[in-house]
């Protein structure tokens, strides 16, 4: 598994509180995908694991379901707390959820299990707080992520600068003697020039956390180096995201 530091993913998430939803084209498309996925969207109470802003709470408190928003950044939880997007707000991490057994007819955890240490545990949590017949639908990043930044950053040097996230198979693993269906989705978003597709990953706090920390200002010759390497369609800046939903029946 990744290094994974909570404090600076923390810092991270809370740094982009404010900014997120002007870079969340990716985290609509993926909410779409995994909602498609659940079929039915009428649960009584919701957990709402990894809220960041309260977009998907507030989706869910609309819907008609009593919700929890929890994250582990409380600049995060201030955002959702002050556009009333949930009833209750926890701030806590995915890995130990200070909760009881049983709660949530719907634990719902979007595009925040890939910066826990273990899968296994924060699933493990995750299906702990469901209600028995009650489900967890979550989504997670796999490797193959981000090509394009990745082949942008090889023509400036050979230090990593993409998050490294678990492969298919690690993750149907982790599903290992639960019920679950699952689908991978990939979504492109394209850009104007690859600084305001670097300035997407920064605006929703997913800068390189996996070592442990954000990376450095880019100066304007690497920006340079890395418009020229860039694979573009069409003159534009792809980003490509492959997307793991997957849906747990709750025993």
């Amino acid at each position: 598994m990744p290094q994974v530091n909570k404090q600076a993913i923390a810092a991270a998430f809370g740094r982009a509180a404010q900014s997120y939803s002007r870079h969340d084209g990716l985290q609509r498309q993926s909410a779409e995908g995994l909602r498609s996925l659940l079929a039915e969207d009428d649960f009584a109470r919701v957990l709402d694991a990894g809220c960041g802003p309260g977009g998907n709470s507030l989706a869910w408190r609309n819907a008609g379901s009593h919700v929890v928003a929890m994250d582990i950044s409380a600049q995060m939880l201030d955002q959702a707390r002050n556009h009333q997007v949930a009833d209750d707000y926890l701030l806590a991490d995915i890995e130990a959820i200070p909760l009881a057994d049983s709660q949530f007819d719907l634990v719902w955890s979007h595009l925040a299990v890939q910066w826990c240490a273990s899968l296994p545990q924060a699933l493990a949590e995750l299906y702990r707080v469901a209600q028995p017949g009650g489900k967890v639908a979550f989504t997670t990043l796999l490797s193959g992520s981000l090509p394009e930044l990745n082949q942008a950053w090889r023509a400036v040097d050979t230090q990593p600068h993409v998050n490294r996230f678990l492969t298919g198979q690690q993750v149907t693993d982790a599903l290992s003697g639960w019920r679950y269906r699952c689908v991978i989705q990939t979504v492109t978003l394209l850009f104007d020039d690859a600084l305001s597709a670097m300035r997407s990953l920064k605006g929703i706090g997913a800068t390189h956390l996996h070592g442990g920390r954000g990376d450095k200002p880019l100066t304007r010759g690497q920006l340079q180096q890395l418009a020229l390497a860039w694979p573009q369609q069409a003159g534009q800046f792809p980003l490509s995201y492959q997307l793991f939903h997957g849906i747990i029946e709750r025993d």
